[in-house]
């Protein structure tokens, strides 16, 4: 058997060769002029895809000095804000009160079913204004909604 297969594999590259040889001129110089162009059009995209990684690090790089001037100018202005409201007289009984006040007159406005509308005092509902990195917009709609049509016990 090994005799026959290699003998059907010695035919087979013999007639692929003879088809080689008998294809005519202009399909044989086509087919290198493909070859050259596949390669031409590999090479360039690999050349592509290597600017497109030099520009996304370049970016993400700027992205993240970007992030970390945004985080010290916040903390400094934290500290500041910080340091002014410390400096007032008995400023950690104003915290504390206006705290407990707000508190109070949240708590003295509760009637039943007007739970949504509190919980909706509390949200921000405008999406340009959010400084968070998540996508909120579908809890943001649920809890419109809720507010608007109260759910039935």
């Amino acid at each position: 058997l090994k005799e026959s297969n290699g003998s059907t594999d010695s035919y087979a590259a013999i007639s692929q060769v003879d088809r080689l040889q008998s294809e005519p001129e202009s399909i044989r110089k086509w087919r290198e002029e493909q070859k050259e162009r596949l390669e031409q059009l590999d090479a360039n995209s690999r050349k592509q895809e290597a600017e497109w990684k030099e520009k996304a690090i370049k970016e993400l790089e700027e992205w993240y000095a970007r992030q970390d001037e945004k985080l010290q100018k916040t903390k400094a202005s934290n500290r500041v804000a910080d340091e002014a409201f410390y400096k007032q007289p008995f400023a950690d009984v104003i915290g504390y009160v206006a705290a407990e006040e707000a508190f109070v007159n949240d708590a003295e406005d509760i009637f039943p079913g007007t739970e949504w509308e509190r919980v909706a005092q509390l949200c921000d509902f405008n999406p340009k204004s959010s400084k968070q990195a998540k996508d909120v917009s579908r809890m943001r709609s649920v809890l419109i909604s809720l507010k608007q049509a109260p759910l039935v016990r």
